[in-house]
């Protein structure tokens, strides 16, 4: 008698419907191909299985990409903080940084519309703490909103844009020719690049955001606290 054909992938494995398995499984295709490749076809042939099954587990692709995020922000958040309002928002704040530090791809799904608004309670508890920082710290409620944000594009502008860099050079792609790009300006022109010149990419490559998020938030909180 004929065996039944067995699911597009990998054979000679009993179909895998353990959720912590599918997400490894996905992890996986996002460090070897990108998140843009994730799919749910593609993440069913790498564990062998049908697509159907997996959508006992998720309801499509961007669920699936929630899953993930939120499990990594469980893993990595904690929600010990300072009591003091300023030093709960840097502490968030740079809870939040390294958490997508580690997974860059991260926090360039959750630019898109929609994506920070179905996180999960590790990850809401951080943007509370910043929102209830600037509030104790005498902003109003839309002013603590605005803190919020601000700090949010800093630290995924951040990440991105180091992630990105990170990636170019490393690949010896266009980033190669920053190494002497301001060494040849024009010194009549651009005087002050002209003397920074080829300095330019150590300078830029130093890790400044604990710096700059202390004195972006010392920017955007009121100078006076109210009274406790």
């Amino acid at each position: 008698m004929p065996r039944p054909d067995a699911p597009h992938g990998r054979t000679g494995r009993p179909p895998v419907t353990s959720r912590t398995q599918i997400l490894a499984a996905a992890r996986h295709i996002i460090d070897r191909d990108g998140w843009e490749k994730l799919s749910i076809r593609r993440l069913a042939a790498e564990l062998g299985i049908g697509a159907t099954t997996l959508y006992h587990h998720v309801r499509d692709r961007e669920d699936l990409l929630i899953q993930l995020l939120n499990e990594h922000a469980d893993q990595t958040l904690h929600r010990e903080l300072p009591s003091e309002p300023r030093d709960r928002i840097i502490a968030a704040a740079t809870a939040i940084h390294d958490s997508l530090a580690a997974w860059p791809w991260a926090a360039e799904v959750l630019t898109a519309d929609g994506f920070l608004g179905r996180l999960g309670g590790s990850a809401l508890w951080m943007v509370e703490a910043i929102v209830s920082g600037a509030i104790d710290h005498g902003c109003a409620p839309e002013q603590a909103v605005h803190v919020f944000r601000s700090i949010w594009y800093y630290t995924v502008g951040e990440i991105l844009v180091r992630a990105h860099s990170g990636g170019q050079r490393a690949g010896g792609g266009s980033a190669a020719h920053l190494d002497t790009f301001f060494a040849d300006v024009d010194k009549s022109q651009l005087p002050r690049l002209a003397e920074i010149g080829d300095q330019w990419p150590a300078l830029a490559s130093r890790n400044t955001y604990p710096q700059g998020l202390r004195q972006f938030v010392d920017g955007l909180l009121p100078k006076t606290p109210p009274p406790t």
